[in-house]
């Protein structure tokens, strides 16, 4: 039964928006790359400093015109407000914001039909983004977008910032742990920290189909080296030895209030229980490191929805603050 539910996706997008609050500050950011022009969305700092930077990812079915913080959530308004650089990649579905092997294919047969954001494996042959190119979202962000807002906008490029959701969030941790003068500071909600746990590599694979359908075998080989460097829990060793800030949260799985009776809570309520099984492994992980540089957060309710990461967003934004610049 665990390999069936994260069909519906280890993504974000299982609730309605928590407050979401489209700022015209916000400014489109083209920046060109291996995979292509990519978009980022850019919120400045309420203060002006070009110190202070954190980079927000998005969860697996990442649309191609926003970032789903933006649309879904109040927190890049929250973070510009606290004096931070907002920096939103735009795109991204399935990726795991990785450099991939190749681009996403099946049986050979590259994709090539009609594409769509739009979710289902009947999308799998159907061309789109990481389909008729190889995705390289590790080499943008950490050279090609990294270099661009150094240069263009002046903000500082060490001692950034990186969190995400779900994908974003087990994204975020690889970003610190393989570019530590890049980012001092990872945050991870409801990600999935053991991905090399029994199950989880065909989990993600149900999750990726879903998504877009995405063929988990063109982003890395199973157990090769590649897959084992995405990771959390085998490079947690990394994070340890970069003294990276690292702010890990999952909830219990439990609905709370603002989670309404029908079927995208109990698919939150399954996957969120995945994640946090997840989390609790990785925190073991850490644990026997001595991993000191990280802080947890278990709340007693939530589901992977946005009105959860929206909260523990919120509930991070302080410690984000104290570690960048």
């Amino acid at each position: 039964m665990a390999l069936l539910v994260p069909a519906t996706a280890i993504v974000g997008g299982m609730a309605a928006p928590a407050s979401a609050g489209f700022n015209d500050r916000a400014f489109d950011f083209w920046v060109d790359s291996g995979m292509g022009p990519i978009k980022s969305r850019i919120l400045p700092a309420a203060d002006g400093n070009r110190e202070r930077v954190v980079y927000v990812l998005d969860g697996m079915r990442a649309p191609e015109h926003l970032n789903g913080w933006e649309i879904e959530t109040d927190i890049p308004n929250a973070l510009a407000a606290a004096n931070i650089n907002v920096v939103m990649p735009v795109g991204g579905m399935s990726s795991f914001y990785a450099d991939w092997n190749a681009p996403s294919e099946f049986f050979g047969i590259p994709a090539g039909g009609p594409g769509n954001s739009g979710s289902g494996a009947a999308n799998a042959l159907a061309g789109g983004p990481g389909k008729s190119y190889r995705y390289q979202w590790e080499s943008f962000l950490t050279n090609d977008l990294r270099n661009a807002l150094s240069e263009r906008l002046g903000f500082r490029n060490y001692r950034n910032g990186v969190f995400g959701l779900s994908m974003g969030g087990s994204a975020a941790l690889t970003l610190a742990a393989y570019h530590p003068d890049q980012f001092s500071f990872a945050g991870a909600f409801s990600g999935y920290l053991n991905i090399s746990a029994p199950g989880m590599r065909e989990a993600i694979r149900l999750a990726m189909l879903d998504a877009g359908g995405y063929n988990v075998d063109s982003m890395a080989p199973p157990w090769g080296p590649n897959w084992l460097r995405m990771d959390p829990f085998v490079f947690a060793p990394n994070l340890v030895a970069n003294g990276t800030r690292v702010y890990i949260a999952a909830a219990s799985g439990l609905p709370s209030a603002g989670d309404g009776p029908n079927m995208n809570t109990v698919n939150g309520m399954a996957l969120e229980a995945l994640a946090l099984a997840n989390t609790r492994s990785f925190q073991v992980r850490m644990a026997t490191l001595g991993g000191g540089n990280a802080t947890y957060s278990f709340p007693a309710y939530g589901i992977h929805a946005w009105n959860t990461w929206n909260d523990e967003a919120l509930r991070m934004i302080g410690d984000l603050s104290n570690n960048i610049g």
